[in-house]
């Protein structure tokens, strides 16, 4: 039998996770800056199977304008460079001896524009994962058998205060990625 203490501590992880995926999410949305994280969604075909580009190559940001990869194996070098390019991040990777030069082109105001709505729309489905994982724990702690009443409203307060305190962890990330994204 599951119990009051049980079930906000699996509530407070559900959220945290959701907190953490958005944060993962927003990392991977290219800003004005070079981010290696830019390229952590990256693909790349090699030795038979699509693998994460981290596995094939060391991937840094040198310059605030260019990241660079370092394929661990020369022969993946053009494999590398086209999965940059078919990633459809609007980059243009280019080889120069064993290293692939990403440069970032400077965003565009309406691009600009359209990556916070993305931003918006990873962070919508965030806070749909925390208040989902609210409204279970309040479901479970509603169907709880020889609990007193006012030990189950004091744990959805409880729950209520861990879904708020969430919601602002996100609302902060989206505050801090627009301002990232905006600036020119």
């Amino acid at each position: 039998m599951t119990t009051i203490p049980e079930l906000t501590k699996h509530a407070r992880e559900a959220m945290h996770k959701a907190v953490e995926a958005t944060r993962r999410e927003l990392s991977t949305i290219r800003s004005g800056k070079a981010t290696t994280s830019l390229l952590d969604l990256v693909r790349v075909e090699a030795y038979g199977s699509q693998v994460p580009l981290t596995q094939v190559g060391l991937v840094s940001a040198p310059e605030p304008r260019l990241l660079t990869v370092q394929p661990f194996d020369k022969s993946l070098a053009a494999a590398i460079e086209k999965a940059i390019r078919d990633a459809d991040l609007g980059l243009n990777p280019a080889t120069q001896g064993n290293l692939i030069r990403v440069p970032l082109p400077p965003l565009s105001e309406e691009r600009r524009r359209d990556l916070v709505k993305v931003v918006h729309k990873l962070a919508e489905e965030g806070r749909i994962a925390v208040r989902h994982a609210r409204t279970e724990t309040i479901g479970k702690l509603k169907k709880l058998e020889h609990t007193p009443e006012d030990a189950e409203r004091r744990a959805e307060k409880d729950v209520q205060k861990l879904h708020d305190e969430h919601i602002k962890q996100i609302d902060q990330l989206i505050h801090v990625k627009e301002a990232e994204i905006m600036e020119v």
